[in-house]
């Protein structure tokens, strides 16, 4: 990339959001293994989304503390439901997913959401994808594919839960992008847990297992490391620049490995080796091409 993305920010900052980074995707990573062990003991994704949420609003207290209680009011509280909405439908979607494949694939999987942001961001936000940009989507698609393997006999229908998570969850992104053109960070932080929590709480109610003790500390474990990851990712994109920060993110698929080896004995295939890799160089792309393209209009502003 070019040496003036990074000369506009001071190197300890740079340091700064690739530590933070790091530590976001790590967190992330070991939020979905939780997730997955809940699933594993009977748990629906719906009470699991809802206990997430449940000890989420710790960080969401926080963070207004920080920000002030002002942030809590809005002139679109229309918008925020609806972003609350998609974003934990897609988190159900996700946690689903995870009872039915190997960790690994499903975060290598949910890698695709930059390639389906991109697509959205042209009837969602009336941005121009050039065509380049429009080949790193196609490819990361094919890549998304190999993954998937349709039609082998390796294939797992239940992948496709992962995909349309995926696709929800970048809607939701897409939409938080136009979103945050009038609001707050602190103000969709705060609407999403309540809005959230306001949805699956009757879900959670329907299909209840009653946790015991150990339930209860990956629960609050899961809600407190996923609030504080998701600041992070802020704190990241907010100090170094996005085609810096973004590619980080490929690193879950590492912790994704790690975790399900040790965990459940699960071993990737080189076919997930393979498709990730693919998937990660057309979102690496896609992001030194917006970056770059953020630049050129800065200047000429």
């Amino acid at each position: 990339m070019d040496a003036s993305a990074i000369s506009s920010r001071d190197a300890g900052s740079v340091t700064q959001g690739l530590l933070a980074m790091w530590v976001a995707v790590a967190s992330f990573s070991i939020a979905d293994a939780i997730a997955k062990w809940h699933g594993q003991e009977g748990f629906a994704s719906v009470q699991i989304v809802f206990f997430r949420y449940l000890f989420g609003l710790i960080p969401v207290a926080v963070a207004l503390y920080v920000s002030g209680l002002h942030q809590i009011r809005t002139a679109r509280p229309g918008a925020h439901v609806l972003r609350g909405v998609l974003m934990s439908a897609a988190l159900a979607l996700f946690f689903w997913g995870l009872n039915f494949v190997p960790l690994a694939e499903a975060i290598a999987v949910a890698f695709t959401a930059p390639l389906f942001i991109t697509a959205l961001s042209v009837p969602m936000l009336a941005e121009r994808v050039g065509l380049a940009r429009w080949l790193a989507v196609l490819v990361g698609f094919a890549g998304m594919l190999v993954i998937v393997r349709p039609g082998a006999e390796t294939f797992k229908p239940e992948m496709l839960i992962l995909v349309a998570g995926t696709a929800v969850f970048a809607l939701g992104i897409t939409y938080t992008r136009r979103l945050s053109r009038t609001e707050t960070a602190a103000t969709m932080f705060t609407w999403t847990t309540f809005v959230a929590l306001s949805l699956f709480a009757p879900l959670a109610w329907w299909t209840w297992k009653m946790p015991q003790a150990d339930h209860m500390t990956g629960f609050a474990v899961l809600g407190l490391i996923g609030g504080m990851a998701h600041y992070l990712v802020i704190v990241a994109y907010r100090n170094a620049p996005a085609a810096v920060v973004a590619p980080q993110e490929y690193m879950a698929l590492v912790w994704g490995a790690i975790i399900g080896w040790i965990v459940w004995s699960e071993v990737p295939s080189g076919w997930t080796w393979l498709g990730a890799a693919i998937v990660a160089g057309a979102g690496g792309f896609i992001a030194l091409r917006e970056t770059r393209a953020a630049a050129r209009k800065r200047t000429r502003i």
